[in-house]
């Protein structure tokens, strides 16, 4: 599905870079439009595309991850890192469907304010934005807060045990 090795280090820890920025840029991107009509139609397509990229990467990078959870040793941190990860794919396809409805309705809402159908735009605009507001405001911050949750136990998963809270006395610097 994607490099499982890049350079001969793991592209997880390499990929996983592009999803810890895309899903909150994307999250941040999605709120703007869904918040400001004029946001959204200066974004214009850029919005989906963005949420696409995104989505795109979170299959690429949990492969990767699943490589190398088969060669590091299984304890109980890994496997809670590997199980959140898992839950991350749900909430950027959110993300991606929202971005879409965003782009969509204010698409949609601009053409009819310019002429086509005046009426049924203003009668719709209101409640259609709202909810869509509230969806993009779940799924952003569902998005959000789960790539927090991984980040977290994948560095406690990767840490633990690798560090001593006290300084090295030895003279011996890292470069």
């Amino acid at each position: 599905m994607g490099p499982v090795l890049v350079n001969g280090l793991p592209a997880h820890v390499l990929l996983v870079h592009f999803v810890v920025v895309l899903v909150p840029l994307t999250a941040l991107a999605l709120l703007a439009c869904a918040v400001w009509p004029s946001v959204a139609r200066r974004f214009g397509i850029a919005l989906p595309v963005l949420a696409l990229v995104t989505l795109i990467s979170v299959p690429i990078t949990t492969h990767a991850g699943e490589w190398l959870e088969r060669h590091v040793a299984s304890d109980a941190l890994v496997r809670r890192h590997t199980g959140l990860g898992d839950e991350l794919l749900p909430w950027v396809i959110a993300l991606f469907v929202m971005s879409v409805v965003v782009w969509w309705v204010y698409r949609r809402t601009a053409r009819a304010a310019s002429g086509e159908a005046e009426y049924r735009a203003v009668t719709v605009a209101l409640p259609l934005r709202l909810a869509v507001l509230v969806l993009s405001l779940a799924a952003a911050v569902g998005a959000c807060v789960q790539v927090y949750r991984i980040g977290d136990s994948g560095a406690r998963a990767a840490w633990h045990d690798a560090y001593s809270a006290a300084a090295r006395t030895d003279g011996v610097r890292f470069r």
